[in-house]
């Protein structure tokens, strides 16, 4: 352990092992379990050799995929994919019996045990089971999300319980009565929407919901499903008052931020989904990007939402929408290379930027006078709202595209985030990477700087929600700006 170095090392079958356990009272025993085979080793220290002892089955089949031992090492108990234990003599490396005598559905995905030698199992379609060394089942309860992981408090009157569905639940093991005390999504994040100058809670949204949460407490304050559909794009409005949103269906879809009730959809709005937008200061209009590389202008009233223009000159998908905070322009950028900026008065193309690249996001600098974008060619563009010509072009990433871009209220900084996995924080005017975040272990989705530019929030393809504090250097120098 001091070192790291390899002591000593062995195939553990013909087949895939999935799990190892030390016995309790010996340093030099260890169990293997896996597809079709559980091995005991003894390790031998002078002669660095680790000797296998296969447990002999018979003619029965299983794949362990979890083990368990006495405390007096005596019995191993091995967790299978059939939905059983089965009971091995340690002593003899012999199979004994089967429990319980009625398998659990798809299987037991983990176990742990109790100090009185009973057994806690998770399986795989959520059920939570507590049952003796004979097989006799003491109890049973269900959770949401087939059982990953089960920990026991030192005492063993508690445990906390993992699952597929990034729940956590606080279990009491003489009751099995599970409360859920931690969650999160569990599929890729696609955006993330703060309201306007509001930064107690934040919006994200994934595949089937939406989630509302506080920034400070980190909990879940609502969720808003749609069963079978993705969640690509969402906005609060201006006031508050609604969550907009874009989904795989092809339509907009708007919800009350506190109760999650429905209050209207816009149906066909995007042949094969709609992937971006933006919403008007006034609260007046939606401007909502397609697959197909479409962009709309949605008038909305009390009781109606009418097409107001639909613009059809991008040739692919449109990954972000932006409107200026007068409501006279909307800037779309697509995978097809372009990004148009569109004049909301007449509903024409006003300018038109070109690059070879994948645009993925795109952001106006607070005094509108220039524009950032970040694409699939890993760059960071500094661009001229005037004439469309490229000011600067920043390396962003060493490996992989960047998928978004955030900056600040007083546009002195701005972050970064791509395939690359790290949260970069950037000087505006000097063009230099100031900060850089690790923490993500897929691709970061998205991100955004809190409107009190205290915190940045950032999404990953894994499914994590990360908030990172901005040093204080730098919102010091951020509220600077702004006054």
């Amino acid at each position: 352990m001091a070192s790291g170095t390899a002591i000593c090392g062995t195939p553990a079958a013909t087949d895939t092992a999935h799990t190892v356990k030390w016995v309790n009272n010996s340093e030099f025993t260890i169990v293997t379990g896996g597809n079709y085979h559980c091995t005991v080793w003894q390790f031998d220290l002078a002669n660095k050799k680790l000797r296998p002892i296969t447990v002999n089955f018979g003619q029965m089949k299983r794949v362990v995929t979890n083990v368990l031992i006495s405390a007096d090492d005596r019995t191993a108990y091995c967790g299978t994919s059939t939905g059983d234990i089965c009971t091995v003599n340690m002593e003899r490396s012999i199979y004994k019996s089967t429990i319980p005598k009625k398998p659990f559905a798809l299987g037991v995905t983990c176990s742990a045990m109790m100090p009185n030698s009973d057994i806690l199992l998770g399986t795989g379609d959520g059920t939570v089971a507590k049952i003796a060394d004979d097989g006799r089942v003491l109890g049973q309860c269900k959770i949401l999300g087939g059982v990953t992981s089960i920990t026991l408090t030192k005492d063993g009157t508690h445990f906390f319980c993992g699952t597929t569905l990034s729940n956590i639940y606080w279990v009491d093991t003489d009751t099995l009565t599970a409360e859920l005390r931690n969650t999160c999504h569990h599929e890729r994040i696609n955006a993330i929407a703060f309201p306007a100058d509001y930064s107690a809670v934040f919006a994200t949204c994934s595949i089937t919901d939406i989630r509302v949460w506080n920034a400070q407490s980190r909990q879940e304050l609502l969720r808003i499903q749609v069963p079978n559909m993705e969640c690509h794009c969402l906005d609060f409005t201006t006031d508050g008052r609604s969550i907009v949103s874009g989904w795989s269906d092809g339509k907009v879809r708007a919800f009350l931020p506190q109760s999650g009730k429905l209050q209207y959809v816009i149906n066909d709005a995007h042949k094969n989904g709609v992937t971006a937008l933006g919403i008007s200061a006034d609260n007046g209009r939606v401007v909502t990007g397609g697959m197909e590389g479409e962009v709309r202008v949605w008038r909305i009233a009390r009781q109606t939402q009418t097409m107001d223009a639909s613009l059809k000159e991008h040739r692919q998908r449109i990954w972000c929408i932006k409107i200026n905070k007068d409501d006279t322009q909307a800037i779309s950028a697509s995978s097809d290379g372009s990004c148009i900026i569109w004049d909301l008065g007449t509903k024409t193309r006003s300018l038109c930027l070109f690059e070879s690249t994948m645009f993925k996001s795109i952001v106006y600098h607070p005094d509108e006078s220039q524009l950032l974008t970040t694409g699939s060619d890993r760059k960071v563009g500094y661009w001229d709202t005037f004439d469309g010509q490229a000011i600067r072009v920043l390396e962003g990433s060493d490996e992989g595209e960047l998928s978004t871009i955030s900056i600040s209220k007083s546009g002195s900084h701005y972050v970064t985030g791509g395939e690359e996995r790290l949260l970069k924080l950037w000087d505006y005017d000097e063009g230099v990477c100031k900060y850089i975040g690790v923490g993500h272990s897929g691709a970061i989705s998205s991100a955004a700087i809190s409107p009190d530019q205290t915190f940045i929030v950032s999404t990953g393809s894994e499914g994590a929600i990360l908030i990172w504090t901005v040093p204080p250097e730098v919102s010091d120098k951020c509220l600077e700006a702004v006054e």
